[in-house]
């Protein structure tokens, strides 16, 4: 490892180094703790009885050599703080760790796992010009063998189950809530213990590799979300690990998040080593195919608020971090949860951005959500909600989530959201949903909105696929499997997605009749998208289209296979006029896209 770089910032490898390592007939072990007085490792190997670790290069690591320790066997840190205080320590470096409530770490060893993926390995990107549709999962709560506690499907049993069902769905990318070793469940992940540790929830970190390599023989990307802001604060992880601040701030003003855990002193050259070592490790020995980065604002600004100022610490550790990744995973996708007005997110690092892939448009997200929660009548007074977007859609590479965040805590699913009764809401889902697919950016939906779930999401539970028995809810799952067919196959809706020649206005000023309609453009083909978001009738809508000849329909969120009313007979829309001027009749909540011809 690279001392000097370690303490500077910029070591990408540090695990390689600090950790448990079998070595010939025993395992090294090594640990980062500059204000111990002491350190013993305690394991199954010698009876959980303290073995002598020892100071070594300038005396803030130590290290020790037990002999006939082997992987699999348990471990643990004693260490005997600067403050004089002695506890036992999960492997800050660990990559693997018991259960919770249990907390030591295993040591680790896959017998040189091979992925066999070279060849989507090589053909992989960032999908800039690609269709990127992603179903976002908590791994424990897609599917479970029972409805006892605890009883999850391990890795391998998930992917036998849900790389059949993204086929099925037509989903091409995959992105799992955190699986980085965490002590709550109801946390789903986000306050970690094991920043190196696949959660052995699901099973082992070779069981984790083969869900991925599953994932890929079957041309789907994996996502994983990763947490560089903050950790949990249960005292034998990271929390005062050798009796100091090691990780965290000394004060809590800022050293506490808003959600009760340890933020990351990310100004310290060992704490940024530490997560881009970890970021790295999941991209290097797993094979993920990108990141999403939670919780970004809060490392922009101090403690997510743009009134105290920007954490210029963090926004260096997040530009060296993408930079660093970036040169050694090219292809793999950087992505910022972030909800701050900051420009440059996606903008490279050479030129002053943060160097992100993509940014979760979450603007996009509120004013959608918010407009579609009101009453058919408000929607005049709010028409314009849903035109603000491309107004700064532009300034970075925006993707349009519905993440779990907008599915939990009161906040209704996606479904229920929809303004009015049970039946009112299925044709409203379906007109939203086909404005997000054909609005520009990338996409990102839960598990259990292509259901039409209307209960929120409860981690302690799978998803209610009994209510596919129910038509409405049958039929809005085959409506969104439609959808996302229609997406991957037509390169206007995200061949130009970053290009202002791929998006035009065709009609955005129907306030009063609540009509919208845009054109797509790419690869030669040109998409008309029109929709009647009002409760009423709107006929003879004349709609200019410049050059067509006529449409042909692609896709109407009012058919009766999707539990509308129309039985798709009329399949053309022919232009009566040499500008391209074509007259419609648009039922009330639907959504119409065409091919222009």
């Amino acid at each position: 490892m690279d001392f000097y770089g370690f303490y500077m910032g910029e070591e990408f490898e540090a695990y390689r180094f600090l950790g448990a390592h079998a070595e010939g007939n025993g395992v090294v072990f090594r640990t980062f703790a500059p204000g111990a007085r002491r350190i013993q490792v305690i394991g199954e190997f010698n009876g959980w009885n303290g073995t002598e670790m020892y100071k070594i290069h300038d005396g803030n690591f130590w290290e020790c050599r037990v002999e006939r320790a082997k992987p699999g066997e348990m471990y643990k840190y004693r260490i005997t703080g600067a403050d004089g205080s002695c506890r036992d320590h999960c492997d800050p470096y660990g990559t693997w760790m018991e259960l919770r409530p249990h907390s030591a770490s295993f040591v680790c060893g896959d017998g040189g796992f091979e992925f066999g993926d070279d060849q989507w390995m090589r053909r992989r990107g960032t999908c800039m010009d690609r269709p990127l549709n992603i179903y976002e999962i908590h791994a424990g709560s897609w599917r479970r063998p029972s409805d006892e506690a605890e009883d999850w499907y391990d890795y391998e049993e998930l992917g036998e189950r849900l790389v059949p069902y993204l086929k099925e769905q037509g989903y091409d990318y995959v992105e799992m809530m955190p699986l980085a070793e965490h002590p709550c469940d109801e946390s789903w992940g986000y306050q970690i213990t094991g920043f190196f540790s696949p959660t052995s929830r699901y099973g082992t970190p070779r069981q984790l590799k083969k869900f991925v390599k599953m994932c890929h023989d079957h041309d789907i990307g994996v996502i994983m979300d990763f947490v560089p802001v903050h950790f949990a604060v249960d005292d034998y992880g990271l929390w005062n690990y050798d009796g100091t601040a090691l990780y965290e701030y000394p004060n809590r003003d800022v050293g506490q998040s808003e959600w009760g855990s340890c933020n990351f002193m990310h100004s310290r050259g060992e704490v940024r080593s530490f997560l881009q070592s970890a970021a790295d490790y999941w991209l290097s020995e797993f094979h993920f195919d990108g990141l999403r980065m939670d919780a970004i604002s809060n490392m922009i600004y101090w403690q997510g608020d743009p009134a105290r100022g920007e954490n210029r610490g963090a926004v260096m550790f997040l530009q060296n971090l993408n930079k660093g990744l970036k040169q050694r995973h090219p292809s793999a996708m950087l992505i910022a949860e972030d909800s701050t007005a900051r420009p440059g997110i996606t903008k490279p690092v050479s030129e002053g951005g943060l160097g992100f892939d993509y940014k979760w448009d979450m603007g996009w997200m509120n004013d959608t959500l918010s407009y579609f929660q009101s009453w058919p009548r408000q929607r005049r007074e709010r028409y314009h909600k849903l035109t603000f977007s491309m107004q700064y859609y532009y300034e970075e590479r925006y993707l349009l989530p519905l993440s779990h965040d907008e599915n939990v805590h009161g906040k209704a699913t996606i479904l229920q959201k929809m303004y009015g009764d049970y039946e009112l809401k299925f044709p409203q889902a379906r007109a939203f949903y086909l404005y997000m697919y054909t609005h520009p950016g990338k996409k990102l939906n839960f598990m259990g909105n292509e259901l039409g779930q209307l209960r929120e999401w409860d981690e302690k539970r799978q998803q209610d696929w009994d209510i596919l028995k129910y038509p409405s809810h049958d039929g809005f799952r085959r409506f969104m499997k439609d959808l996302n067919e229609v997406y991957e196959k037509s390169p206007a809706l995200w061949q130009r997605d970053y290009d202002r020649e791929g998006f035009q206005w065709l009609d955005c000023h129907q306030e009063e009749r609540c009509i919208y309609a845009f054109e797509r453009r790419g690869e030669g083909q040109r998409i008309a998208a029109v929709f009647n978001f009002s409760d009423s009738v709107q006929e003879d809508y004349e709609v200019k289209v410049p050059g067509a000849r006529g449409l042909t329909l692609l896709l109407d969120t009012d058919l009766d296979i999707y539990g509308g009313n129309d039985q798709g007979l009329q399949k053309k829309a022919a232009s009566k006029a040499a500008d391209g001027t074509v007259r419609l009749t648009l039922p009330p909540f639907s959504g119409r896209c065409y091919v222009v011809e």
